[in-house]
């Protein structure tokens, strides 16, 4: 594995009561160093640009502003490191062949360069169910959620009873695979199971293959009705997880998998379809943004977010579902329609913040954009 040395030097770690955590409105990432995992996957470490430290689940994720020749890209990434280690923090990304952010990360961001990101965010997290035995559940990329919630584990709760299930094309594209077997030697309840769907010519390999199904569930987790569940990876693999779950009657309340996927997204699409169709025949309404000392007429089903673009307005955005919280922003006045997939909390809500990508207004707003 290659590794990329950190330039500089080495920042005084001052404690953590002397220190703020990150504040992604004001501070910039630093990133430290860049690690190569595996085939077109690479870790990204950041610091915070002076000091700080960071504080977020296990499982949650961070919106990555990159600064493209062709202009600003908002990338959504998992954390893969452990909130336990708050002084850095890191996303490990896959470059797929259409990747365009990723492949831009690849080949820009070394040791020293500035990214402006955004949250943290996301509700897949074992922070709600402590104590529990749990099946963590992958596949490709989407092991780095649940990678951060066993670093998590390993340093807070080492003892913790875990199966941990990867799958992946091949052997050798195993993200994480020396470390898994690491915490395996540390931790004493820690079950690993590794799936590829088929061997490699020179890579030996002695264990199961193929894509995952209820047999080789059992085989590999022999107790996961009575587990916590975890699950990530592309859409075809979670739906294939949960349908063999309830199949075999498990209590889908301790299920749990992370949001990004068609499912979430034509839901929202749906919603905007009926929220159209409603605020058909209507007026346009004002909505002003503070921060801009510019106006603009949401016309009838256009969100704020379309509206922000139409006066010039920049309200950075990601997944324009409402799953990612990037584009949060205060209303100072007035009255929306927000259908979101989870990307803000209730807190944020009562605080008067709003996902400018899912809100309609439903008079005239204010914004602080």
């Amino acid at each position: 594995m290659n590794m990329i040395p950190v330039i500089g030097t080495v920042p005084d770690a001052l404690p953590l009561d002397e220190m703020t955590p990150w504040n992604s409105a004001r501070q910039m990432l630093v990133c430290t160093a860049v690690h190569d995992e595996a085939q077109d996957v690479k870790t990204f470490t950041f610091a915070v640009e002076g000091s700080g430290w960071f504080r977020y689940q296990p499982g949650q994720f961070v919106t990555l502003e990159l600064r493209t020749r062709d202009g600003d890209l908002h990338r959504t990434y998992t954390i893969s490191s452990t909130p336990s280690r708050p002084y850095a923090i890191s996303v490990t990304v896959k470059a797929q062949a259409g990747s365009i952010g990723t492949r831009w990360m690849f080949e820009n961001l070394r040791p020293g360069s500035r990214v402006r990101a955004y949250g943290p965010n996301g509700h897949f997290t074992l922070n709600q169910r402590p104590g529990r035995k749990f099946l963590f559940v992958s596949a490709g990329s989407g092991i780095t959620p649940t990678m951060s919630m066993l670093r998590f584990l390993s340093d807070c709760a080492p003892g913790t009873d875990v199966m941990f299930i990867n799958s992946a094309r091949r052997p050798e594209d195993i993200i994480f695979r020396d470390e898994l077997a690491l915490l395996a030697a540390r931790m004493p309840n820690l079950c690993l199971g590794f799936l590829p769907e088929s061997r490699s010519a020179g890579f030996a390999w002695a264990g199961l293959t193929g894509r995952i199904d209820r047999h080789k569930l059992a085989l590999l987790a022999p107790d996961f009705m009575g587990r916590e569940v975890y699950c990530c990876g592309p859409e075809p693999f979670m739906n294939a997880v949960s349908g063999m779950l309830r199949v075999e009657g498990f209590d889908m309340g301790h299920y749990h998998q992370e949001s990004f996927g068609a499912a979430s997204i034509a839901q929202n699409v749906h919603q905007q379809a009926e929220s159209r169709a409603a605020g058909e025949g209507g007026e346009g309404l004002v909505v002003d943004f503070l921060g801009s000392s510019r106006q603009a007429i949401c016309e009838p089903g256009q969100t704020v977010l379309q509206a922000a673009r139409s006066a010039g307005v920049r309200i950075p955005a990601a997944c324009e579902s409402g799953i990612c919280g990037t584009c949060k922003v205060l209303k100072r006045e007035g009255e929306v329609d927000m259908r979101h997939n989870g990307g803000i909390s209730n807190e944020d809500i009562a605080a008067g913040f709003i996902l400018a990508c899912c809100s309609r207004p439903l008079d005239a707003v204010t914004i602080e954009a």
